[in-house]
């Protein structure tokens, strides 16, 4: 091996030392900043190091290999947390939204549109058609705090 080639392994090994341990930085600075963001790069950098110590890439391609990275990386880990907030999570964290199409029992008679229900522990008032106390009733919808019902 001559001398040259010996120099260009070091720089090789030295360049995929520098993107790993900058990836490593990157994935230690989320843990101190935490925003889901940043560990996505440090995999990204982590990744460009790989690539550089099994093959002799020059700077300016290791550079757009971790743009590359990075972009695909963060669009989807984007995708995957768009997928896990859709529409079928908008009641977490919400127990009301479980009370619509949940049968019940007025306890008070619904008044001028008003009126009141017990679910478990809670008593929610009610608007819809005047009824008499002790009438079954399901909800269909939630105004606020107000649970908007219809005879069962």
């Amino acid at each position: 091996m001559t001398l040259d080639a010996a120099l260009a392994t070091f720089d090789a090994l030295g360049a995929a030392w520098t993107w790993v341990i900058a990836g490593l930085v990157l994935a230690g600075a989320e843990i101190l900043v935490p925003g889901v963001f940043l560990i996505w790069l440090g995999l990204a950098a982590v990744a460009t190091g790989l690539a550089v110590a099994a093959f002799p890439i020059p700077w300016q391609g290791q550079t757009l290999l971790f743009a590359g990275l990075a972009v695909v990386l963060v669009t989807a880990a984007t995708r995957l947390h768009r997928r896990g907030t859709g529409p079928g999570d908008a009641g977490l964290n919400r127990p009301d939204r479980g009370l619509i199409g949940r049968d019940g029992v007025l306890d008070a008679p619904i008044v001028h549109g008003v009126g009141r229900i017990r679910f478990d522990d809670t008593l929610w008032r009610v608007e819809g058609p005047d009824l008499p106390a002790g009438e079954r009733v399901r909800v269909i919808g939630i105004n606020g705090t107000v649970l908007r019902i219809e005879r069962a």
